[in-house]
C-alpha cells in the first residue's frame, strides 16, 4: 500500500464509503427536491435541465461556473407588495434588499443540504456582487429570468420582469446548479401572467416601456442604477474633474452626495422600481386591482407619477423628451452615458441596447463597418422604420461605410479621441454621405 492510500482520510473515506447509505443517487426524485427547496424557506421551485433550447444561450457560461451541471434549480421568494409600492424609495430598497439577502441565504441552505447527501452543488448570487473585470459586458453567471421561465415560475411581462401567476411580479429570483439529473423536469406555464394594462407604461418615469412592447433598456439603466455600475463611475469621474469643492457641488447636491454614501455604506439604491410597484398581475395581487381599478389607480399608481424627484437622462435622449412631456413636475438632470464598451464587440452587442428609436425617426439606412487592428472584424447595422438590426457580416447594400482601427473606435466612443483627428490621420474612414454619420450618431447619444 502507497504512502497515499495508508493516509488516515484516504481510510476513512474508503471505509466510510463501503457502509455510508445517505448519499442519494441520480436522478433525484423531482418531489424530494421540490419538499427540500420549500422546507428551506423557497416560495415556489421548478427544475431544468442544463440541454433545454430556451436556455441554449447561457449554457456555456454556465458550463465554466460549473462544469458537472446537468440540472437548474430555479426558485422565488415573495416580497412585501406594499413596500415595493410605496414613493418612498428607502422601504422599497429595505424590501428589495431584505429579500435578496434571503434568497442567497436560502440558496446556500439548499446547496449545504445537498453537499450533505453528496451531491455536489453551485449556488450563483441573486444579483451583486457580479464578476465586474466582464463590465460593460455580461456580468452575471446565471440568467435567472430566462431559466425561471423555462422552470415554470411565469412569464416576462412588458416591463421584462417575470410575472408568478400566484405571487406576480413581487417575487426575487434564485437558481442553483446541481451535479445530478431530476426524474422530473418543469415547462413553462401555458399562459402568460402579464394583463398588459399598462400600468407600468404610465408608471415608468423615464419611459423605458412601450406600450408596443419596445423596451428602452438606457433609459432604465441610466435613472434606476445612477448608485451603481456606471453611474457611479460618472459621479467619480465628476469627483475627479472638479477643481474645487465649490466646483463639486455645481455638479453634485448635497442630498445626491448623501445618497452616495448611504448606497457605499449599506447598499445600492434603485431609484425607481415603479414597473414592479404599479403591476396588479398575479393571484394573490388582483384583488384589489379588479374591485376597484381607479382606486388602485388613485392609491398605487397616481403617487408614483407626482412624486417630485430629480430623473437621470442622458443628453438627446428619448428619455430626455419623455420627461420633459410627460412630468414636467420631475426633475431632469443630464449625466453622461457611462455604458462604455470595451471591446468591438461589445460595442456591437450594446447597440441595441442603447438605441434611441424616437432619435431615429426618418432614418433609413444601411452601415457597413470594417475594423482593423487589435480587433478585426465585419458588420452591418440597418436602421429603418425606429428599429435597428445589427449582423456580424456584411449584408445588403450599404448607404456608408465606415472602416475604422479598432483602437481607435473604442478611444472616439469613450470621448477619448477627437473624430476629426482620426479622420484626418485616417484611423477612421468614411465612404459615403457624413450626414447619415451623424444620424447614426444622434441615435446613440
Amino acid at each position: 500500500m502507497s504512502k497515499f492510500d495508508d493516509h488516515p482520510t484516504v481510510r476513512q473515506y474508503r471505509e466510510q464509503r463501503t457502509i455510508d447509505d445517505s448519499t442519494i443517487a441520480s436522478p433525484l426524485d423531482a418531489d424530494w427536491l421540490r419538499s427540500l427547496c420549500l422546507e428551506l424557506g423557497a416560495d415556489d421551485v421548478g427544475f431544468v435541465e442544463i440541454d433545454r433550447p430556451e436556455i441554449a444561450a447561457q449554457r456555456q457560461d454556465i458550463l465554466v461556473a460549473f462544469p458537472p451541471t446537468k440540472t437548474l434549480v430555479s426558485f422565488v421568494c415573495r416580497m412585501n407588495r406594499e413596500n415595493v409600492r410605496s414613493s418612498e424609495r428607502s422601504l422599497a430598497n429595505v424590501e428589495f434588499h431584505t429579500t435578496g439577502d434571503e434568497v442567497n441565504q436560502i440558496a446556500h441552505e439548499i446547496v449545504a443540504t445537498l453537499e450533505q447527501k453528496g451531491i455536489r452543488a453551485l449556488n450563483p448570487a441573486m444579483g451583486f456582487p457580479m464578476e465586474m473585470d466582464r463590465f460593460p459586458g455580461k456580468i452575471w453567471v446565471v440568467s435567472h429570468k430566462p431559466v425561471a421561465v423555462a422552470a415554470g415560475l411565469g412569464h416576462m411581462g412588458i416591463h421584462r420582469n417575470v410575472i408568478h401567476p400566484k405571487f406576480g411580479n413581487f417575487i426575487l429570483l434564485g437558481t442553483i446548479l446541481i451535479e445530478a439529473e431530476v426524474i422530473k423536469y418543469n415547462k413553462p406555464i401555458d399562459y402568460n401572467p402579464c394583463l398588459e394594462c399598462k400600468l407600468c407604461v404610465v408608471a415608468c418615469p423615464v419611459g423605458a416601456i412601450g406600450g408596443d412592447g419596445h423596451f428602452n433598456f438606457s433609459a432604465c439603466y441610466t435613472h434606476n442604477y445612477r448608485e451603481f455600475l456606471g453611474g457611479f463611475t460618472d459621479w467619480v469621474e465628476d469627483i475627479a474633474e472638479s477643481k474645487s469643492a465649490h466646483d463639486y457641488r455645481q455638479k453634485v447636491n448635497d442630498s445626491e452626495s448623501a445618497s452616495m454614501w448611504q448606497s457605499l455604506a449599506f447598499k445600492s439604491n434603485y431609484k425607481a422600481a415603479y414597473c414592479v410597484a404599479a403591476c396588479p398581475a398575479g393571484e394573490d395581487v388582483i384583488g384589489q386591482f379588479l374591485r376597484n381599478k381607479k382606486g388602485f389607480v388613485k392609491e398605487v399608481v397616481r403617487p408614483l407619477q407626482d412624486k417630485e424627484e430629480t430623473i437621470y437622462v442622458v443628453p438627446g435622449s428619448d428619455a430626455q423628451d419623455y420627461v420633459a412631456r410627460r412630468f414636467p413636475h420631475k426633475k431632469v438632470k443630464q449625466v453622461s452615458n457611462s455604458l462604455r464598451p470595451n471591446s468591438i464587440q461589445g460595442f456591437l452587442f450594446g447597440l441595441p441596447l442603447v438605441f434611441q428609436r424616437n432619435q431615429s425617426v426618418g432614418l433609413d439606412a444601411i452601415y457597413h463597418f470594417t475594423f482593423t487592428g487589435k480587433e478585426q472584424c465585419q458588420a452591418t447595422v440597418i436602421i429603418k422604420d425606429k428599429t435597428i438590426q445589427v449582423e456580424n457580416s456584411h449584408i445588403g447594400t450599404a448607404n456608408i461605410h465606415i472602416s475604422a482601427d479598432s483602437h481607435t473606435w473604442l478611444q472616439f466612443l469613450a470621448k477619448e479621441q477627437n473624430i476629426v483627428w482620426a479622420l484626418i490621420r485616417r484611423k477612421i474612414r468614411v465612404r459615403g454621405s457624413l450626414r447619415l454619420l451623424q444620424a447614426f450618431g444622434k441615435c446613440f447619444p
